[in-house]
């Protein structure tokens, strides 16, 4: 069902305080970053309840105000608010997993009580998926107290591994948060999602305000429901241009962070527009808001659409009501790229924003490939891995480790068939590649984890990833040396040996 809604009018005029452009083409056109109306969305027959919104204290002025700003002024029932009010935001959905869980329930027992209630045991969703597929006793701990927590607690979204020797016989099992919270319909546009984890900015690209906190304000929220946060300003990324078919968001994103650096957006939100955008699936965007983070953002967000109204079409029955930036709200910069022409990129060690080009570092070679993690483990991911590997013929020439985000994903690579295959599915096409066989759905070696994580690089190698960080340590060893790329680009490393720009199989 789609119901109008009011929106606050752009009244007020605005201005860029800077404005980059970056590969803009010779003609440019008006790029819309708002609707003219707000459109509820809800899979019920009956019209959701309307909440009576307090009046706020700064009079009867609307003004122009970005996405991320109505999301914050909704949440905090205030009519307007701009970069800098600090302001006790109400939470919708409250994420902690197996790493943080355990400390932010000590918290929240220490400072509401040993025999308190949490706030609302349907808006917390609690996902073991870090340190899973381990005999480190101190790991599977962690998701012990997790269990006893939700049973106590009666939470209604907890996502429970028992068996570690066969995920499959684990129906609740899902794997990795960020992924398993948008197939599970916990991200909708509108809300305010928080996780104890700094990638949950990766449901901002349902249009949704998502960020990561601490363990101390999780167990706070899981008392209260609600949290004092500052309302970031925004810097704006305005991508146009067909998408070349040897390019992934994954490139779109390193382009970004390469340009402004891991510092750039340090608490600051980063809205992502332009008929680039538009054109990705959610998956997509998911992975650009996912690395929004690796630039200092507090959140990335994209606006919901048309693409996002179908993907929720079958994965949730709340209702929910998407918002969009005035025409005349205030961008603190402005970011405008051709993405017609851009390359394959890389970030080489030991930085996000080290960005090359990968024809630059065709002579670096490597150990192995790591495909998976919230960035690089989707469905999407894989059968962009796929059809490098169909397109070529070969085999790889260094191990590629395959791990899955969740089950779903797990069981996609099984059973969809791969376009332009035959009817072969990304497992088959994988095998006959030469790859590892996928392993089980959870975060993996994307953070090193405990001595025997699957494909934890305990050894001073190199390795092409398609994860989110390439910090010294991250993956396991200290000495190892992480580029990371896209699903296109690692594939294309692997069946060389070395870093390698896709085009050399995609064209």
């Amino acid at each position: 069902m789609i119901m109008a809604s009011s929106l606050i009018a752009p009244t007020s005029t605005s201005f860029l305080q800077s404005k980059k452009d970056i590969g803009l083409s010779a003609s440019s056109s008006r790029h819309r970053c708002h609707k003219p109306a707000s459109r509820r969305i809800c899979c019920s027959i009956s019209a959701p309840h309307q909440a009576q919104r307090q009046p706020s204290t700064t009079g009867s002025v609307k003004t122009a105000m970005t996405m991320t700003e109505k999301i914050f002024a909704r949440a905090s029932e205030k009519s307007y608010l701009s970069p800098g009010d600090n302001v006790w935001v109400n939470v919708d959905i409250l994420m902690t997993h197996d790493v943080c869980g355990p400390g932010s329930i000590g918290i929240f027992k220490k400072e509401f009580g040993e025999n308190a209630k949490v706030w609302d045991r349907e808006k917390i969703v609690i996902i073991p998926d870090h340190y899973i597929f381990t005999s480190d006793e101190r790991a599977n701990r962690n998701v012990d107290i997790l269990r006893d927590f939700c049973h106590e607690q009666n939470i209604k979204y907890f996502y429970d591994i028992k068996d570690l020797s066969n995920f499959k016989a684990n129906p609740d099992y899902k794997g990795v948060c960020h992924v398993a919270l948008a197939q599970e319909g916990h991200c909708r546009p509108g809300e305010v999602l928080l996780g104890t984890d700094s990638h949950t900015c990766t449901a901002g690209a349902f249009g949704q305000f998502a960020t990561g906190i601490g363990n101390t304000d999780a167990g706070f929220v899981l008392g209260a429901g609600k949290l004092l946060l500052k309302v970031p300003p925004t810097l704006r990324f305005v991508m146009d241009g067909e998408m070349p078919p040897y390019l992934l968001a994954k490139d779109l994103i390193l382009q970004t962070i390469g340009e402004i650096s891991v510092a750039g957006a340090t608490y600051k939100s980063m809205e992502f527009v332009g008929t680039t955008i538009e054109s990705l699936n959610m998956e997509e965007r998911m992975t650009l808001c996912n690395m929004a983070v690796e630039a200092g953002g507090k959140n990335g967000i994209v606006p919901a659409d048309n693409t996002t109204f179908k993907y929720l079409e079958d994965k949730t029955s709340v209702p929910y009501e998407p918002v969009y930036s005035d025409l005349q709200a205030s961008f603190l910069s402005e970011y405008r790229f051709d993405v017609s022409k851009l390359e394959p990129l890389v970030a080489k060690p030991h930085s996000p924003d080290n960005r090359a080009l990968a024809r630059e570092c065709k002579d670096v070679k490597i150990d192995r490939v790591y495909i998976g993690s919230c960035t690089g483990g989707k469905t999407e991911d894989f059968l962009a891995v796929a059809k490098v590997f169909l397109a070529s013929g070969k085999k790889v020439k260094v191990p590629t480790f395959l791990v899955p985000a969740t089950q779903k994903v797990w069981m996609d690579l099984y059973s969809l068939p791969v376009p332009g295959s035959g009817g072969k599915t990304c497992s088959q096409i994988f095998e006959e590649a030469g790859c590892d066989t996928p392993a089980s759905p959870s975060c993996g070696a994307c953070l090193g984890g405990p001595k025997d994580t699957y494909a934890r690089l305990n050894e001073p190698q190199v390795c092409v990833s398609t994860t989110n960080r390439n910090f010294p340590g991250r993956m396991g060893h200290k000495e190892g040396e992480i580029y990371l790329a896209s699903p296109y680009t690692a594939a294309a490393s692997a069946l060389t040996g070395f870093v390698t720009d896709p085009r050399e199989f995609l064209q």
